[in-house]
């Protein structure tokens, strides 16, 4: 199958090409800059290049392939309606492009805040957050167009993180402390990126119209083993912050520190044969690698 995919030189996109190029299927990769393409092509991949906000382009990459993988989305928190809104568009452009045919259509959703306090599902329904990529998708198709939603964790952890993880280290390493916000028992889902990409394939090649599949390896990491961890590497006190004081010390990132949101992939990995098997996000960490990494400043990937 000759699959068109976004974000393909992010870091879950980047993943996804590897694992569609090594089950023998072509890749058509979006790219908004030279740097992108290069990467692509020594990937293995084709390149159409082009962006999120160009429509048309969009639309022109659908209609040269076979199935599409759409994982880009543009981490901007300081603006992040309007990235909900110009993920919301894309996908809407895509499927239009898809509209009475049988090609598969995967689109990214997130996890973060999806059921709070209790073990999120396949079979709950979307949460009201700005980015609507989930709802976006349920709606094309309930008009007929062969889509389903792949939702990911906070945590997609492997070398070359740049998300909430390695936030939390730089918040530490800035502040002298590891910290988790009150008791520390609320609880994080997390899967490695390897692992993600395979459920990415699967669901590609065998996904049902309308089926949410949940790429999760941990049901829930407590807040507090993950900052016990990053005080052990980066030898700092581990300290709890009150909910007062959680904005003044994690910034952007307190909206997201005190969630508690497991979330189960039992019917997914039974619908799809798909068994997580790469290490752990614990095992990650104390694997000393995401400590070695520069500083980020950033919360994730931004689309390529």
């Amino acid at each position: 199958m000759r699959v068109f995919v976004t974000g393909a030189t992010g870091f879950v996109g980047s993943a996804i090409v590897q694992e569609l190029l090594g089950a023998g299927h072509q890749v058509l990769g979006l790219a908004r800059s030279e740097a992108a393409a290069q990467a692509l092509v020594a990937a293995g991949a084709e390149v159409h290049r082009g962006t999120l906000d160009d429509l048309d382009s969009l639309q022109r990459g659908v209609a040269a392939t076979e199935g599409v993988i759409h994982t880009a989305f543009v981490h901007d928190f300081s603006a992040y309606a309007a990235a909900g809104e110009t993920d919301r568009r894309a996908i809407e452009a895509m499927g239009a492009a898809l509209m009475g045919t049988e090609r598969p259509f995967l689109v990214t959703a997130g996890l973060a805040g999806f059921a709070l306090n209790r073990l999120a599902t396949e079979e709950d329904n979307p949460a009201p957050l700005p980015r609507m990529s989930e709802t976006t998708a349920l709606h094309l198709a309930a008009q007929g167009v062969r889509v389903s939603v792949v939702r990911l964790p906070p945590s997609v952890h492997d070398a070359g993180d740049r998300g909430f993880v390695p936030t939390l280290i730089d918040v530490a390493r800035q502040t002298g402390v590891a910290a988790y916000v009150g008791e520390g028992n609320n609880r994080w889902p997390a899967v490695h990126r390897l692992d993600a990409a395979r459920l990415f394939r699967l669901a590609l090649e065998q996904g049902a119209i309308g089926a949410r599949y949940h790429g999760v390896a941990d049901e829930g990491i407590p807040m507090r083993d993950i900052a016990a961890v990053i005080g052990r590497q980066l030898q700092l006190p581990v300290v709890s912050k009150s909910v007062e004081e959680a904005p003044a010390h994690f910034n952007w990132m307190a909206q997201f520190v005190g969630l508690d949101a497991p979330a189960s992939s039992a019917r997914t990995q039974q619908q799809l044969n798909w068994h997580p098997s790469h290490p752990s996000l614990l095992e990650d960490l104390a694997g000393g690698s995401y400590f070695t990494q520069q500083e980020t400043g950033e919360a994730a990937n931004t689309p390529s």
